[in-house]
This record gives structure tokens, sequence and C-alpha cells, in this order.
């Protein structure tokens, strides 16, 4: 199939981008989805410089690497989250401790992604919306419904602006839908939909991996939001509750064996990729293929290597003929 086979670069921010643009371009990897954190993305001068466009473009043609989507995972959680001490480990020093002044920050940082994006020729942002209402997910104390409203409508109230911005250059935000987000399963990714207005420029970062722990079959999910995906991540992930585990965490680090369920390297978990596949076969998919790579149990040199060739062969191309059309006379 012709779906190129991309890898954002966030878990790997912690290396220089020119030495993971060697590294993945080795490793035999057709682009990069950026992480815009580390020295990966300074969105801000991609958004103003055009050097640094430049020298950004010349090092991904250097390595034979394309890129098709930023990550703005970090960013995006400052604009709807509710403030606490660990979201100051997404914003700059000189806002930490700040809550106004983080989602200040955060919001024009998100209109710089978008200008960033066009400047680099990618048609989609991946990332993170935040979410003022997660602390309501047991719903204990109890949550009324116009406390969920009242959420969602903040959520809306402060990426509309934003989005305005990513209308005006072209670009598209994909929201993966994953728990701590405004969105995180079936019914509240409808549910936002809907707050949108069904806006073209909010669409889903589809991401299995946080879907099968919470129970939902991943590839209906994309069924029914097929013409709202505008990136997708190849993402594993193993439930393995044994009696004593739960399946929110039971506030284990990942990689635990303890815990009901771990992110895994493609191919180790419980994910079922053939059914992903033919549903984007069906619904016309031909943007990347892009691994997130977490696995605290292995070794994230091989775990990568070794995602990249379960992509290439999971990667098939639809049936061009019927497959008993030759028994016709």
């Amino acid at each position: 199939m012709a779906r190129p086979v991309t890898i954002f670069t966030g878990q790997w921010a912690d290396l220089p981008f020119e030495e993971v643009c060697r590294m993945m371009s080795k490793m035999g990897y057709d682009g990069l989805e950026i992480a815009c954190w580390g020295d990966h993305m300074d969105v801000r001068r991609a958004a103003t410089d055009p050097e640094y466009v430049r020298e950004r473009k010349a090092l991904l043609e250097k390595h034979g690497l394309q890129c098709r989507a930023l990550g703005a995972h970090l960013a995006g959680q400052c604009v709807g989250d509710l403030w606490d001490p660990r979201l100051d480990g997404f914003a700059p020093e000189e806002h930490q401790g700040n809550p106004a002044a983080i989602r200040e920050w955060a919001v024009e940082e998100m209109k710089f992604t978008a200008r960033a994006a066009a400047a680099m020729g990618c048609s989609v942002v991946t990332g993170f919306m935040g979410s003022p209402i997660w602390k309501y997910l047991y719903s204990f104390p109890q949550t009324t419904e116009e406390m969920v409203e009242e959420g969602f409508r903040e959520v809306r109230d402060l990426w509309n602006p934003v989005f305005d911005e990513f209308d005006r250059v072209g670009v598209k935000f994909a929201l993966e839908v994953h728990p701590t987000e405004i969105a995180f399963d079936y019914y509240t990714t409808e549910k936002l939909l809907d707050v949108f207005e069904k806006r073209e420029t909010l669409g889903i970062n589809f991401d299995p991996s946080h879907l099968i722990w919470q129970g939902m079959e991943p590839h209906l999910f994309l069924r029914d939001f097929a013409d709202r995906v505008y990136h997708v991540h190849m993402k594993d992930a193993a439930v393995t509750l044994d009696g004593r585990s739960g399946i929110i965490g039971s506030h284990l680090p990942f990689g635990d064996t303890r815990r009901g369920w771990n992110f895994r390297s493609l191919g180790h978990g419980d994910v079922n990729f053939g059914e992903i596949i033919r549903e984007l076969n069906c619904c016309g998919y031909t943007g990347p293929l892009s691994v997130e790579w977490e696995d605290n149990g292995m070794d994230r040199m091989t775990g990568a290597a070794e995602s990249l060739e379960f992509v290439r062969k999971m990667n098939f191309s639809p049936s061009t003929v019927d497959f008993d059309g030759a028994m016709e006379n």
C-alpha cells in the first residue's frame, strides 16, 4: 500500500533532531511526525523564520524523509486543562505556577503551530485539547449534567479562536482521543464534534491503544468516525486483568507488570491491526501510518525497528478483483 510509514518523534525528543532523522532513515522509515518540543520543532521560529524552515526541510531531504504532520500535544493540553503542578512541565519556565499565563501562552503557541505546519508543508497538526472536567470522570462528588455541558462549552470557546487561525492557513487539527482529554472515548468524541457543530477543522488522530483498554473495539470507532480521521497512530496495548489488577491502573507506573494494562510495542498487545487496515482501506485513508512507540518493557531501538517491520507487513492494499470472479463462465 502507498501509505507512508512514519514515526512520531515525541518519544525521541531527548535526542537532537538531526540524530533522530539519521536514525529513522537508516531503519527505513518514510518520514517523521515531528514533535513540537525538545529541539525537534520550534513553532514560533518556524512560523516566522523562513531560514529555520529551510534548515529543517534540508535535514529531512538529506535523510530521505518526509513530514506530513506536526505533533503539538503538550501545548494543546495546556489550552483546555485545569492547572495542577504537572502542567508546569509543559510550559515555559517563566509561566510555571501561573494558570492564566500558561493558558494564554498555550493558545498563542497553538496559533503559531498552525502557521509552522503550513510553512513546513504539513496539512495536519496532531495533539491534545485538554479538559476542564476530566476530574469529574467518576461523578463523585456528584456531577451534574450542567457541569459537563459547561466543560464542553469552555473547550469550544477556548479552541474556536485557535481553529480560526488553522482555517486561515489551511491546516487541520487532529485530536488524539485519549484519557485526560475532553474526548476520551466513543460518546465523548461524538459529543465534542456536535459541540463544535461538526467544524471541519477539528478531526481525529486515530490511536487504537487508548481505546482497547477502555473496552472498545477500535476498528468500529474508526468505521463510525472515518470521515473525521485526519491522521493515524499505530500503537498497541495489552490488557492483562488478572483478578487483582484494575483497569484504572492502581497508580502503578507504566511498565509495571501488576498493572491491568500497559502500552506495548506493535504486535505485542491486543489491538487487531488487521481489522484497522481493512477499515482504513474501506474509507480510502491514504495518509501516514505513524508509529507512536511506547513500551517500558522493551529497548526503544529494538521496538522502533520491529514496529516498522510490523507496519510494513500489515499495510496491505484492498483487492482489485472479486476473489471468486474467475469462477464465472
